[in-house]
């Protein structure tokens, strides 16, 4: 899989006509089945796996016995319910039976968001990752609603790409890639391999979606686009629909290709340095050198705390002469960073009542 070697944390998006046969309702075990040995075959070379999967509302619908009708958005949230049992049941049968682990996580949009809730997904997703997980996200179909009316799981992917610094985000779909045109009704629309940069005018040529189970059009996978290249990750738009899709990329299967000209941990930290301070944190000459030598910052090293600000918010880092270090996102709101000030990460559990966590700032959320 040459094509894919460059990559080291890969987010598959999965569309509802892939994995879901719109005459029965059932799982297409077998199209799912050769899924599961690419992803094995990429965790095999040490490569990290996300997959970011439709389908749930399809498959509940069907044991509801509402196919016949356009569902509302009670009985959407009812089938997602249902569904959602059936979608991990089938990831969990088709890669368990290769060796592989899964996790189930759900989120809306909200949750990259709100910073505090970014900060706890990113990091159950990077804790999965290093246990060597897969984690199958999907849509929190139950409780959301505008994801439900417009069908969001390509922009859903895009933030998780975006949220685990991924470097590389396939969409599966049921289109080969972008054209200038719908190819469906304009003839004379043309593909278009590579894409560097997204121009109003391709945001224009994007279309609906070709099938009635599928909800994300081409223009949801432009928007994804955005958000994935302005993160440093590459994007794929593919025909999903063989037998080994990840393998047909690979040998150079057609499709568009949306290159970005920054990488992961560089966006990332452009995105944190153009954040607004809520506070500021005073530490040691001792905390000083940790950081410079690239050490996250340590409760144990903080003289004081000054402003307001809730955990997840961006502050500025300070030496003992008050020059400015850097900033970075804290793991704890002001009284908690208060209380911790100067004590030792052993007894933050203690302090605090509750177990805490080791760093007041991760070096991964810093910029010095």
């Amino acid at each position: 899989m040459a094509t894919l070697n460059d990559y080291k944390r890969i987010i598959i998006k999965i569309g509802s006509a892939l994995l879901v046969d719109g005459s029965t309702g059932n799982i297409r075990t077998d199209w799912l089945r050769g899924l599961a040995a690419d992803v094995a075959r990429l965790k095999s070379q040490g490569q990290d796996v996300i997959i970011v999967s439709s389908g749930s509302i399809a498959l509940g619908r069907s044991v509801l016995r509402l196919t016949e009708k356009v569902l509302s958005l009670e009985e959407s949230q009812a089938s997602a319910a249902v569904g959602q049992i059936r979608l991990a049941q089938a990831y969990e049968a088709a890669l368990g039976t290769l060796g592989i682990k899964t996790a189930q996580i759900l989120l809306t949009l909200e949750d990259s968001a709100d910073r505090r809730r970014y900060l706890n997904s990113r990091r159950t997703m990077t804790a999965l990752l290093g246990l060597d997980v897969v984690p199958i996200v999907n849509e929190n179909d139950t409780v959301a609603t505008d994801e439900i009316r417009f069908g969001d799981n390509d922009r859903l992917a895009s933030q998780v790409a975006a949220m685990v610094e991924g470097d590389l985000l396939i969409l599966l779909s049921d289109v080969d890639g972008l054209y200038t045109g719908d190819p469906r009704i304009d003839k004379s629309a043309h593909h278009i391999p590579v894409v560097e940069k997204i121009t109003p005018e391709m945001e224009i040529w994007a279309g609906d979606a070709a099938s009635s189970s599928s909800k994300g059009g081409m223009k949801t996978k432009v928007m994804a686009a955005k958000t994935a290249m302005s993160a440093g990750c590459e994007m794929v738009i593919m025909e999903g629909n063989v037998e080994r899709p990840l393998s047909a990329l690979s040998a150079g299967v057609k499709c568009s290709w949306f290159k970005s000209s920054s990488t992961p941990n560089l966006a990332r930290k452009i995105w944190i340095s153009g954040m607004k301070p809520k506070g500021t944190i005073i530490i040691d000459h001792g905390a000083e050198i940790a950081l410079k030598a690239g050490k996250s910052l340590l409760s144990v090293g903080v003289k004081s705390i000054q402003g307001i600000f809730d955990r997840g918010d961006m502050v500025c880092i300070q030496n003992e002469m008050h020059q400015e270090l850097g900033k970075g996102l804290t793991s704890y709101d002001m009284r908690e960073a208060e209380l911790i000030s100067g004590k030792k990460t052993s007894d933050i559990s203690e302090i605090l009542g509750y177990e805490g966590r080791g760093a007041l700032i991760h070096r991964d959320d810093m910029v010095l």
